[in-house]
């Protein structure tokens, strides 16, 4: 049986709708207003192996903020309730990706309990009209919403797009790691009984 959700979240700043397949092929049908944020929502589909559905009309009048963060929020959401009681997941997941110039490592616990360490310094203000400090922000909404310990390292890197990108795919192959079936699982992956 497919792990599967779907989100709606209205507020006076954004429409967004979130539907998440956590056993599907990586594809992702996403549109933002926000053509960056839409590319690395893409890769981190494809890349964690995560079908995404994803449109989110936001106050792009004000700035990309409130539709950045709240996409985060709406898929932390999202994630969190297709896993259920995570049983059999593997629960921990880790990758660290080399694209170019650039080395990015992020590790992934589902452990219920939230928390970001990100240490990832983008260069540039902007990428495009993206402004950069926003992928901390989405970061930190996933992880407030999933209930996930996520940390994220720029080993080293120069280009801002590159970083940005490491750092979307890392995560996505971390959290492929840490949502898969774990064949020699049994029950949930917590001395606790729960997570």
């Amino acid at each position: 049986m497919e792990r599967t959700a779907e989100i709606t979240r209205n507020t006076l700043e954004t429409n967004i709708t979130v539907r998440v397949c956590l056993d599907g092929q990586g594809c992702g049908d996403i549109e933002t207003g926000i053509g960056f944020f839409d590319h690395m929502l893409h890769l981190l589909a494809r890349h964690s192996s995560i079908d995404l559905y994803i449109r989110c009309r936001g106050d792009l009048h004000v700035d990309q903020h409130h539709s950045v963060e709240d996409v985060g929020l709406a898929l932390g959401q999202a994630v969190a309730e297709a896993l259920g009681d995570k049983s059999d997941i593997r629960r921990y997941g880790h990758f660290t990706l080399p694209m170019d110039e650039t080395l990015v490592t992020a590790a992934i616990d589902l452990s219920g309990r939230p928390y970001l360490v990100y240490n990832v310094p983008i260069s540039q203000p902007f990428i495009g009209q993206f402004q950069s400090e926003l992928v901390r922000e989405f970061f930190q909404a996933f992880a407030n919403q999933a209930g996930a310990n996520v940390h994220l390292l720029l080993h080293y890197g120069t280009n801002s797009h590159h970083v940005a990108e490491a750092t979307f795919k890392a995560f996505a192959r971390a959290l492929r790691m840490a949502v898969e079936k774990d064949p020699r699982g049994s029950g949930i992956p917590s001395t606790k009984g729960t997570l």
